[in-house]
């Protein structure tokens, strides 16, 4: 009989203590949905394009479409054929975009996107085959010399890529702000064109980043943030 009170007691207390541990892994769950809830609210009313008459329309699909990847965040293992789904989503939705100026709003859709994935990785409730597999020696040094780290090893092109990631500019905005002129100012916009990390609406038109531009600078500053700490 004393062996079945120890065994009564071991499982009560194991139920119990799954129970909580239960318990806070779903209110644990809850505050970081809420954490990434505001973070979609205020990054999208932030950076959408204003003077659209389409924004409020767009705002609900992309709040849809990040709420219903937030959900993920509940499991305790995020099936990469969903997100998977997710991501050609996201992208069907991009080729289809209307007009040019769309990019700077999908551009801000995909940074919250990738943030949420982010997320689940540190979670540990997300990771890949492919990162799995990733491998330092499988980097491309000319392709990441050549279409990354040369565009941006200059000061004056870091700050027209900062300047673009919050808003369009012009010509003259460059100009006031890197204190370039004429001839040599366009030298360095047509490098950050020609990597595709800006685009120009249309001939003498604003400037604005690309998804590959906000990318990029995203992760120069996960880098300084990285070698900071």
């Amino acid at each position: 009989m004393h062996n079945d009170l120890r065994r009564f007691f071991e499982q009560s207390n194991q139920l119990h203590n799954e129970s909580v541990l239960s318990g806070i892994q779903r209110d644990f769950s809850n505050v970081i949905i809420g954490h990434v809830t505001g973070d979609i609210e205020d990054g999208l009313e932030r950076n959408m394009i204003r003077n659209c008459e389409m924004r409020d329309t767009c705002k609900s699909i992309f709040t849809g479409f990040l709420d219903k990847n937030t959900s993920l965040i509940k499991q305790s293992n995020a099936d990469e054929s969903i997100i998977s789904k997710n991501q050609s989503e996201l992208q069907n939705m991009r080729n289809n975009a209307p007009k040019k100026q769309c990019e700077r709003c999908f551009s801000e859709v995909s940074n919250l996107f990738g943030k949420q994935l982010n997320l689940m990785r540190s979670l540990r409730i997300y990771d890949t085959n492919e990162e799995k597999k990733n491998d330092i020696s499988a980097i491309p040094e000319e392709l990441i010399v050549n279409d990354i780290l040369e565009p941006l090893s200059n000061m004056q092109r870091l700050q027209i890529l900062k300047a673009v990631s919050v808003g369009t500019k012009t010509f003259s905005d460059f100009s006031a702000l890197t204190g370039l002129r004429g001839g040599n100012l366009l030298f360095h916009l047509q490098k950050l064109l020609d990597s595709g990390m800006i685009l120009q609406r249309h001939e003498r038109g604003d400037y604005m980043i690309t998804d590959k531009g906000y990318k990029t600078l995203k992760g120069i500053s996960d880098i300084h943030l990285t070698l900071k700490s």
